[in-house]
């Protein structure tokens, strides 16, 4: 190991925080350690949630108006982390909301190379904390993503 690259420090500039509004508390933990993070290293913080396909029974899908009120709604959750950031002092937050198919794969596949954060920070899951069945993402995340997550509890 190389004396130098260890006193090196290890410095975020830009930061992706996961919004599951199913799960508010691990949600929470993770919003105000994003932040702390955020304001520390002076980092972008980009705030993200994902509407799931599976969010939307068949009725839903047909009817143009439920599909545009859903969308609307998580535009509205996404923006009020947002104004809660900026309230506390972050200058540079960025709101991103996406459709379509499984968050971690949205997340993997479609915010990461659009945000290009160096650090994801997520919830760890309180909904089902016993499950055997990993309802949250961070785990799936942390395995897959090529950039370092860190899941909160």
């Amino acid at each position: 190991m190389d004396n130098k690259s260890v006193k090196d420090p290890l410095v975020y500039r830009r930061i992706l925080l996961t919004v599951d509004e199913d799960d508010n508390e691990s949600t929470t933990r993770a919003f105000r350690f994003a932040i702390t993070l955020a304001h520390d290293y002076d980092a972008v913080l980009g705030i993200v949630s994902v509407m799931e396909s599976e969010d939307i029974n068949i009725f839903d899908s047909l009817t143009p108006s439920k599909i545009k009120e859903k969308r609307d709604e998580l535009k509205k959750v996404v923006s009020n982390y947002v104004d809660t950031a900026e309230e506390n002092g972050l200058r540079r937050v960025e709101p991103l909301a996406y459709e379509g198919g499984d968050v971690d794969d949205v997340i993997l596949e479609r915010v990461i190379p659009d945000f290009k954060p160096d650090l994801i920070v997520t919830g760890a899951d309180t909904q089902f904390p016993h499950s055997k069945i990993a309802g949250a993402i961070g785990p799936r995340l942390a395995k897959r993503a090529d950039v370092s997550v860190i899941v909160v509890r």
